[in-house]
């Protein structure tokens, strides 16, 4: 599988997100309006707009990115992975940081990006919330006029699919059944949005972001029939 793909060419990242205010009534009274609207897709008869708003932070209107890490192949023979987290309160900075690694990484290399389900949340969700904040949109994510063939997006979540759309496969399942590392031994993604708003813990969220992006690297490799990753040779430089 991807046999004309270079790994040391791909840029693994994983992104996390949260609901852009802490409660549903700090939201400006336009945006619970709207998300009263949103929120009516999901949630039941009995439940109301603030009792489900602790999933604003799926949707790029409601939510914002607090931490986008990137990893990828800095040795061959064996492999060593080198990821590198964009964090914090200021969404623009993330942005504009990763949006500067994607810039430096693509230069002399055909680079594709790797997310799990990143094409249907990761990819979008980073493009929206660059337009939102009046930033240029790195030109792999800027898909607009492309051929097929020119999208240069990887999603493990799809290669997993084999065209079959019945069913989603989450990352944690996806690395049990192929014998990898989970990367949910500390939190899951529904726990962020708490560990972000009530404890601002973010150095937790980076460590739980960076293990995903890891497993999503491990997870690729097996596809491509490649040796895995020592776990040894995967090293952070965020901190």
């Amino acid at each position: 599988m991807l046999v004309n793909i270079k790994p040391e060419d791909i840029l693994f990242l994983d992104i996390e997100t949260v609901p852009s205010a802490s409660s549903y009534y700090d939201l400006d009274p336009a945006f619970r309006i709207h998300w009263e609207k949103k929120s009516k897709q999901f949630r039941n008869d009995d439940q109301l707009p603030g009792q489900v708003y602790n999933r604003a932070g799926i949707f790029a209107e409601f939510g914002k990115i607090i931490c986008i890490s990137a990893g990828f192949i800095s040795a061959k023979d064996p492999f060593s992975f080198r990821i590198k987290s964009f964090y914090g309160d200021n969404e623009k900075d993330i942005l504009t940081g990763f949006s500067e690694l994607v810039n430096k990484f693509s230069r002399n290399r055909e680079m594709n990006l790797c997310a799990h389900n990143g094409r249907e949340f990761d990819y979008p969700y980073i493009a929206r919330r660059m337009i939102i904040n009046r930033l240029a949109i790195p030109g792999i994510l800027d898909n607009a006029g492309k051929k097929p063939w020119e999208v240069r997006l990887l999603d493990t979540l799809d290669l997993w699919k084999f065209g079959d759309y019945k069913s989603y496969t989450s990352l944690d399942l996806l690395t049990l059944v192929l014998g990898i590392n989970s990367p949910k031994d500390d939190i899951d993604g529904s726990m962020v949005a708490g560990i972000y708003h009530d404890e601002h813990d973010l150095k937790r969220i980076v460590v739980y972001c960076e293990k995903d992006v890891a497993a999503v690297a491990q997870v690729l490799l097996r596809f491509m029939n490649l040796p895995s990753i020592d776990p040894g040779r995967i090293e952070s430089v965020t901190f």
